[in-house]
């Protein structure tokens, strides 16, 4: 027997008005409370700045051409300066523009300048506003004041000196009472400018001359023998070096600069007008990979210094050693033994010479010989001697991942390109 089911529709009672008036009134109370704390956050905590120009590039950029050499295929970035193109100061152009003539940083290849590019906008930095209430500043921080003239205007530097220090600028080397200032190892791996990475080398190199060119010639390797030395490239892969010879002869490599980017203090987010005027840069890092394929020699590099050569080298019984060469005297400076290389396996060597320290690493090795503090104790300045910077060894080698770095190279306000 089937019995009937009475179904009625329940209605959904409205909200009273009262407490829809209360919710709305509570979230305008979140979002007025958001907004003070995002602006006490902003004042007082935290806040991201845009770098207005290039002049702490190019470790921060400002507004800038993201470039990559036609030949080499490396990547840089050139400055975009607005007042070039009758544009007012902090203007970035929509539309793409044609960039100036530059220069490639490794392979030294003037590419045309005939198509035009997109502008990057300058790099973005989170500045911790409170930090410096509860730390002192630290000597090269990046930090953030205001213009005391134009308030409006903040700058973006980075710190090297503090109230009451004596501050000098010697041969490109910030002094700080009279004493060299070193930068913090952080510090200086963002410093290092590239003069030539043999990775990069030109695919086309025969069309300098029509194309462009590489630092007014045919592009040629930079890295020649110094006479009887018996280096050779791989004729597989060009970016390696091969050494096939006595375990007591020492064959050299020497970085030609009259073909190769010189040695001095140029960038390349800077414009090339002022390139040949620039100083010279003695502050430089050789590094490369060395893979010994036999039992005996040696392998080890060479940086000059106004009139003193400094050689780093290893050998195969494990000898780690640090000498300078001045008048053909030649005196040791550091020495260490560690484990022997190993056979056919590639070990990173870098060779440095920054703030008068000596740093030698062969793999997880290092050697450290200290110069001195003061600005006498690198010897007699002599900056108008170009420093050179060479590779030697003995017996059975192959090099790879060849590259030559130089220091950031602080000048007088007369030099155009900093």
């Amino acid at each position: 027997m089937m019995s009937k089911v009475k179904i009625e529709k329940t209605r959904t009672k409205k909200a009273p008005r009262k407490n829809r008036a209360a919710e709305i009134a509570n979230t305008f109370e979140w979002l007025i409370t958001a907004f003070i704390l995002a602006f006490v956050f902003r004042a007082f905590v935290m806040e991201a700045y845009r770098i207005p120009t290039g002049s702490m590039a190019d470790t921060l950029m400002g507004a800038h051409f993201r470039l990559r050499c036609t030949q080499c295929g490396y990547k840089y970035n050139y400055g975009f300066i607005p007042e070039q193109y009758r544009l007012p100061q902090d203007t970035i152009p929509r539309g793409n523009v044609r960039p100036p003539r530059t220069r490639c940083p490794s392979c030294g290849y003037y590419p045309p300048t005939d198509k035009a590019m997109p502008i990057a906008n300058g790099d973005r930095i989170l500045v911790l506003k409170c930090i410096y209430q509860f730390f002192e500043p630290q000597q090269w921080d990046v930090i953030v004041f205001k213009n005391p003239l134009e308030p409006s205007i903040n700058y973006i530097k980075r710190l090297v000196g503090r109230p009451g220090e004596t501050l000098e600028i010697i041969d490109g080397d910030i002094y700080v009472n009279g004493q060299i200032s070193r930068k913090p190892a952080k510090v200086q791996n963002e410093m290092w400018m590239p003069v030539y990475d043999n990775d990069y080398q030109p695919v086309r190199p025969q069309e300098g001359s029509r194309e462009g060119s590489f630092n007014g010639h045919l592009w040629q390797q930079p890295f020649k023998n110094v006479a009887n030395s018996k280096w050779k490239v791989d004729k597989t892969n060009p970016t390696k070096f091969g050494l096939d010879s006595p375990a007591g002869q020492t064959n050299t490599l020497i970085y030609d600069t009259s073909i190769g980017n010189e040695l001095r203090a140029t960038y390349a987010y800077d414009d090339v007008k002022g390139y040949d005027y620039m100083p010279y840069c003695s502050d430089l890092k050789v590094r490369f990979y060395a893979n010994p394929t036999g039992l005996h020699g040696r392998i080890g590099a060479s940086l000059s210094k106004y009139q003193t050569a400094y050689n780093a080298w290893v050998d195969s019984a494990g000898d780690m050693v640090i000498e300078a060469v001045k008048n053909k005297e030649t005196i040791e400076l550091a020495r260490k033994a560690i484990k022997p290389p190993t056979i056919n396996k590639p070990a990173l060597v870098k060779f440095t010479n920054v703030d008068h320290q000596l740093i030698f690493q062969f793999g997880a090795e290092k050697l450290i010989y200290d110069l001195g503090r003061s600005p006498e104790d690198a010897g007699p300045r002599k900056t108008d001697i170009e420093p050179q910077v060479k590779i030697f060894g003995s017996g059975k080698l192959t090099l790879s991942h060849v590259a030559i770095f130089r220091d950031i190279h602080y000048t007088a306000a007369k030099f155009a390109n900093g």
